[in-house]
């Protein structure tokens, strides 16, 4: 019986013939040249992102009463501590005050300035970098400038005065009933203009036969800017106030700390600033940590909802 053989591709000079190694899709070596430039970063985000996030909850779990101090487990005693401080419950009414007041004003304030300033009105350029003149001051520059016009011999008192309006003077930055709404004020007008600018751009690559054709339809200014506009961009509006919800929240620690220190008492005293506080002034690494362990859920929290909220309808 004879058994079949296997054709082989032999040349007449008896050398086999071996197919060249296929080389691997183009797409597949795109996606392994993308990963490889993409460590680089990677590394970065885990070791300066991930990794002190992980050390914020590790820290709030001790007691460690400074730098170069012994360091012991506290399990959940800080947070009994946090929760048991009315200095705690002050900055979180102050911070809830300063979102709730802050955040809606400013972003219904700078998406009108810019849905005018999208309709292109004589000087609109102009208007443009005048609204940037705020977010290209240093924190401590516009600190100053709020100081000056806020203090005792200030420009706000003087102008009150000019007016016969003498009885309404204060000292703003050091009165309990005024310290935060100063430090409000300042958020706003640090962060309207430039929010404007963005919603400006946004607003400005909206096809202009949308609004052609509800201004046929009859309705005006006001109508075609929340009711055919705002819908375009509801998405857009959600990433920007999220954008200075996080400012807002965790930024406010520089203008408290530059401006009142948290005075008079605890009546200007915010979440973020009182980590600062604790951490550096009083020397409770414990404490501070486990009220930014809050910061960080009550942010994420209020990330989610605030997404949920603008996310589109259809």
């Amino acid at each position: 019986m004879t058994t079949p053989t296997m054709s082989t591709n032999v040349p007449p000079g008896g050398t086999e013939v071996r197919p060249a190694p296929s080389k691997p899709p183009v797409r597949q070596r795109r996606q392994e040249g993308g990963t490889i430039l993409a460590v680089p970063a990677l590394v970065w985000y885990l070791v300066f992102m991930v990794g002190p996030m992980i050390a914020i909850f590790v820290i709030a779990a001790l007691h460690w009463p400074g730098m170069l101090q012994p360091v012991s487990f506290a399990g959940f005693d800080n947070v009994r501590t946090v929760f048991g401080d009315p200095v705690f419950w002050d900055a979180v009414r102050n911070t809830a005050v300063q979102l709730a007041v802050a955040l809606p004003i400013m972003i219904v304030c700078a998406y009108m300035l810019g849905y005018y300033v999208a309709q292109k009105p004589p000087g609109h350029r102009v208007l443009r970098y005048l609204l940037f003149i705020p977010g290209l001051i240093s924190t401590p520059a516009k600190a100053m400038v709020f100081y000056a016009a806020l203090s005792p011999d200030g420009l706000v008192n003087g102008a009150l005065k000019s007016v016969g309006l003498g009885s309404v003077t204060d000292a703003w930055l050091a009165s309990p009933s005024t310290a935060l709404a100063c430090l409000i004020v300042l958020d706003i007008w640090g962060g309207i203009g430039f929010t404007a600018v963005l919603f400006a751009a946004r607003l400005g690559s909206v096809p202009e036969e949308i609004g052609e054709a509800a201004q046929l339809d009859g309705a005006g200014h006001w109508r075609t800017m929340w009711g055919v506009h705002f819908p375009v961009i509801r998405e857009y509006v959600g990433v920007v106030t999220m954008l200075q919800f996080l400012w807002t929240f965790f930024g406010s620690a520089q203008h408290v700390l530059l401006l009142t220190q948290g005075g008079p008492g605890s009546s200007s005293t915010t979440l973020s600033f009182l980590v600062y506080q604790k951490a550096f002034i009083a020397a409770d690494l414990g404490y501070s940590q486990t009220v930014g362990v809050i910061l960080f859920l009550v942010g994420l929290v209020g990330l989610l909802g605030i997404r949920r909220a603008f996310r589109q309808n259809y």
